[in-house]
């Protein structure tokens, strides 16, 4: 009796083991994992990208300077060619934090993605002690660099619209 049990224990747990690596197997290959690895990518990437855009610590012409490459960085295409024009010069400072943010189209063959996300921008005039909060809502262009990365190719402002007090 002993021997049927430990037996039938045998079998259950390598009908077990069986059935996980072939899910496993066929999970690996799913192109809705692709599609999600690839959104997720967009998502972190478009993040960091939208932050790093509406930051800049104007507080010296070397910081301006720095803040100006982080926004290159970031950028391809028209963004990128306008931003090379940019002459940075000290004045007000700005702190963006990106407070959420979506996805909201990925064409992943083609290396291109929306996204739209709330920002929490801190501005602290030139000479002031205290930033002055806003919050704006961005929808930004992505294109996947030939490294893997999506930067911004576009960053537009979107309007609050049917919103009543």
């Amino acid at each position: 009796m002993r021997r049927i049990l430990a037996g039938a224990g045998l079998a259950a747990a390598l009908a077990l083991c069986g059935t996980g690596a072939w899910s496993y197997a066929q999970a690996s290959g799913d192109d809705d994992l692709a599609y999600g690895r690839a959104r997720d990518a967009a998502l972190t990437d478009g993040r960091s990208a939208v932050a790093a855009l509406t930051t800049l610590d104007a507080s010296t012409s070397a910081r301006a300077k720095a803040g100006v490459r982080a926004w290159k960085a970031v950028t391809t295409g028209p963004l990128r060619t306008e931003l090379g024009r940019v002459a940075p010069a000290t004045g007000a400072s700005s702190r963006g934090v990106v407070t959420d943010a979506a996805v909201t189209s990925l064409d992943d063959r083609a290396g291109t993605a929306k996204l739209i996300a709330t920002v929490r921008v801190d501005t602290t005039a030139k000479g002031a002690k205290t930033a002055s909060p806003d919050r704006k809502r961005l929808e930004a262009v992505l294109s996947r660099s030939a490294d893997g990365r999506w930067k911004v190719k576009a960053l537009n402002a979107v309007p609050v619209t049917g919103v009543s007090g």
